[in-house]
């Protein structure tokens, strides 16, 4: 499993992506990867965005490919937060209708073979699977 810790800004998302997708075989169908950028994406914003605030803080990220399937494992150290926890958006409403938030980790949990949280020692743990597609 590699590993990258980085600090959790916005401004970052590229480097996560692209430590993700180093993870990956060459030859992964473009839908597949659509999903995992949209997935990581959601995730680490959500927590340079939320998990240390007002401050910054840093976050660490694994990621590995076994058996054809990745396995990101994203940790912070910030507010505890469960964002699996929270019920779906009604996706029947239209999008005025609709409390505002939710979309990204419903979309990730829709687009992800697995999303599973857990808060072990002062951390926020939040693993993703996907099983890999290939070209």
């Amino acid at each position: 499993m590699k590993e990258l810790r980085i600090t959790a800004e916005d401004r970052n998302i590229d480097a996560v992506n692209d430590f993700i997708h180093s993870c990956l075989p060459s030859d992964c169908d473009d839908m597949f990867l659509y999903k995992i950028d949209l997935a990581v994406e959601e995730i680490f914003v959500n927590i340079s965005h939320y998990a240390y605030q007002p401050n910054v803080g840093e976050a660490w990220i694994s990621a590995s490919f076994e058996d054809n399937v990745l396995t990101i494992i994203f940790k912070d150290k910030g507010k505890e937060f469960n964002p699996i926890a929270k019920a779906d958006p009604d996706i029947t409403l239209s999008a005025e209708e609709r409390d505002i938030g939710g979309l990204g980790i419903f979309l990730t949990k829709k687009f992800m073979d697995s999303v599973e949280y857990e808060y072990k020692d002062n951390q926020n743990i939040l693993t993703i699977r996907k099983a890999i597609v290939q070209a």
